[in-house]
């Protein structure tokens, strides 16, 4: 592949619904620039971009794919970096990774489907970035499809922005061409995206009027010496009209909507033709990071001229072609055969070969220049996230925002032994995916695997199976519950043993109650007189209560908020020790627990769930299913509200598919650990059956 400058770079994300067509214009995109002959398929596995083993058994896109394409532009070649992303929202942090090296975006919409979750979901991201975007209406081939339908829901949708630049040409209920607004010209399809000039259809001239009207207003809103010509009547030339919607396209203030179908090829020469056209080069835009040696912000221009700055936006870990950072070049110009400062890590790393990689295909490049994406080889400490510079310039550019993964399962080694090899393996695909986390969890004595979603983890499950030959088992993870008390007791402890020689004897009398501070599993305090239990046992009496905190009587879950204090006891001068007073103390918090009024507390989450206006009231009365307390509601002043609620950590076991499925996907939802509060009855119960076998030291 030829070396391209910064000003003939177009840096394009594909968003868009799951299965709304987005691999699939790829292909189409990449048969009319000749990287393939043949179009691939993504029922048959065949296409560019969905090439790992899971995509093609799945039939959907799982990761970000690069696909790097030349094309012809108007004043010469261009690159477009076509970056691929799954459209189902348990992938997201691949979108998220995708977009923070995208210059604009093509949101891809189904026209049958019409607007989707995933529509807006990408819209919203493009609004939140401020990302150039163009639509592009697939599937424009369906009998079934109404353009026109389509875009009044658009506008509808997404406001005064929406600006067909395209209609479509039906004959005999069949879609057969377009009519390009801006040129005000008839195109008929040959073959493929190939296209003549035609006479534009008498029943398309109303509409054309009136879109074609709206671009004008458009054009001429740009300055005051075209709003005089607009109000006089006059007529701009396409050069003109091009060159403002450009400016229009570029600040947000316009979408283009274009058409085609990508299954039989058509339209995707127009859209590399409006990439070219409307979307801007990375010169446009600004890298900003800071200065590790002065601690200030740093702003620069995209500019090959000046010294190297790198960031690595996205990793990829394959047990046969090796470990791959894919990387946007800031500044400077990268070269093969040279070494880079790991600013994050504070370590150099060498630069081998220099790829684009296309698909899973690598092909070496003599150089990369400002704004281009590229990828590197077997660095070895670096990570998604990092950047790479001069050492005498240290530029650290911000990480990408990647979504906190609320998702989680129990896992479990099917293979005793396989241990080690898991971990490694999960290491591996957690430097891939970074809304992936693996977690020990001490207390419960189980490991957990965090995601986004059910299906993201069932397809790590594949993954370790069908990439690395280790297999786990996902279970509903055990909740980590809490022992109290709720009443004063005192109770004696006598620890009494006889054996040859020495025997062992301590003896204390104590009192238990509820110190008010959940926090703190417990307070000891001694107001022992008269020498009872001599001083020097003090520390081991604590011991005891010590160490029977870590596993209450209830049900074996650790002890919180109890107040011991030391009162009496007896102790023998031959046979007493530190080991018989810690055993005493044992004995008496054992005794004194079980009649005190011991209770269970279960761990409740502080939660925020964002959804339309329209569900809310699906979404409070499944949060009071589920034991929640709604604490109050709050518009963020965008169609949607942001319920708040206390829910015990147990109830969200299975949330994120069930507020999906109430919301038909659009819903969100994040949540922290607040505090310990008493459970209910029924759950007190149900818990202490359940670890009943935990009591007498066995796991459950």
């Amino acid at each position: 592949m030829n070396v391209y400058g910064t000003k003939q770079i177009r840096n394009v994300v594909l968003l868009g619904h799951g299965g709304a067509g987005k691999t699939t214009l790829v292909e189409s995109m990449a048969l009319v620039t000749g990287v393939t002959k043949r179009m691939g398929n993504v029922v048959d596995g065949s296409t560019i971009s969905d090439y790992d083993k899971e995509e093609i058994k799945r039939q959907f896109s799982i990761s970000t794919s690069l696909v790097p394409l030349e094309f012809q532009g108007e004043e010469g070649p261009i690159k477009v970096n076509l970056l691929d992303t799954p459209g189902y929202f348990d992938f997201v942090g691949e979108v998220e990774e995708a977009v923070s090296v995208a210059d604009a975006a093509v949101i891809v919409v189904n026209c049958k489907a019409g607007i989707e979750v995933g529509t807006e979901k990408a819209w919203e991201l493009c609004e939140k970035l401020n990302l150039p975007r163009i639509i592009f209406v697939t599937n424009m081939d369906d009998d079934h499809a109404s353009f026109r339908e389509l875009i009044l829901k658009l506008e509808t949708r997404f406001g005064r922005k929406i600006a067909p630049f395209h209609l479509p040409i039906r004959e005999n209920e069949k879609f057969v061409g377009f009519v390009n607004v801006v040129k005000m010209a008839g195109r008929r399809f040959t073959t493929n995206s190939d296209y003549v000039e035609c006479e534009i259809p008498e029943y398309s001239k109303k509409n054309l009027e009136i879109c074609r009207g709206a671009l004008v207003e458009a054009v001429a809103e740009t300055s005051e010496e075209y709003m005089e010509r607009y109000f006089s009547g006059e007529e701009f030339t396409y050069e003109e009209i091009s060159s403002a919607l450009r400016e229009h396209v570029i600040d947000g203030s316009i979408v283009p909507v274009m058409l085609g179908s990508g299954i039989n090829c058509q339209g995707a020469r127009m859209l590399l033709q409006g990439i070219d056209r409307y979307f801007p080069s990375p010169d446009r835009f600004e890298c900003i990071g800071v200065d590790v040696s002065t601690g200030e912000r740093f702003v620069a221009k995209y500019n090959d001229g000046v010294s190297l700055s790198m960031r690595v936006f996205k990793t990829i870990v394959d047990p046969f072609i090796g470990k791959y950072s894919m990387v946007k070049v800031c500044t400077g110009t990268l070269k093969p055969d040279s070494t880079s400062y790991n600013v994050n890590k504070d370590t150099e790393e060498k630069i081998g070969k220099v790829y684009t990689l296309r698909g899973k295909e690598q092909m070496e490049l003599k150089e990369l220049h400002a704004g281009d994406i590229g990828a590197v080889a077997k660095l070895n400490v670096t990570q998604t996230g990092d950047t790479l510079a001069v050492r005498t310039a240290p530029i650290v550019y911000h990480k990408p925002q990647i979504s906190t993964p609320y998702t989680y399962m129990r896992y479990r080694t099917k293979t005793k032994g396989d241990d080690d090899k898991v971990a490694t393996a999960l290491a591996k695909l957690m430097e891939e995916d970074q809304t992936l986390k693996a977690v020990g969890d001490k207390e419960n004595r189980q490991t957990l695997l965090y995601g986004i979603g059910d299906q993201q983890l069932e397809v790590v499950v594949s993954k370790l199976a069908s990439r690395y030959k280790v297999e786990i088992e996902l279970s509903k993870p055990k909740f980590a519950f809490r022992e109290t008390i709720r009443k004063k007791v005192e109770a004696q402890g006598k620890y009494k043993k006889q054996t040859g020689g020495h025997g062992q004897y301590g003896d204390v009398k104590m009192s238990f109650e509820p110190s008010g501070d959940l926090e703190t599993p417990y307070m000891f305090e001694e107001k022992v007189f008269g020498g009872a239990v001599p001083r020097n046992y003090f520390p081991a009496v604590e011991k005891g209560i010590q160490e029977s905190v870590l596993k209450g009587p209830l049900a074996a879950y650790p002890v919180v908020g109890i107040k011991a204090v030391l009162l009496d006891g007896s102790y023998h001068p031959v046979d007493s020790s530190e080991m018989a007073f810690k055993m005493a103390a044992s004995l008496a918090f054992k005794k004194a627990f079980m009649d005190a009024s011991p209770v269970l507390l279960e761990p409740i989450a502080s939660m925020k769930v964002t959804v339309p206006d329209k569900f809310t009231g699906d979404v409070m009365g499944d949060l009071n299913r589920r034991r929640g307390r709604v604490l109050g509601m709050n518009s963020d002043h965008h169609g949607k509200q942001i319920i708040e609620a206390d829910v015990p950590m147990s109830e969200l076991f299975g949330y994120n598919t069930d507020l999906r499925s109430m919301t038909g996907g659009i819903g969100i939802y994040e949540y922290e650990f607040s505090r310990y509060e008493q459970a209910p009855g029924d759950v007190q119960k149900k818990e202490v059956e359940a670890r009943a076998s935990q009591l007498d030291g066995s796991e459950s």
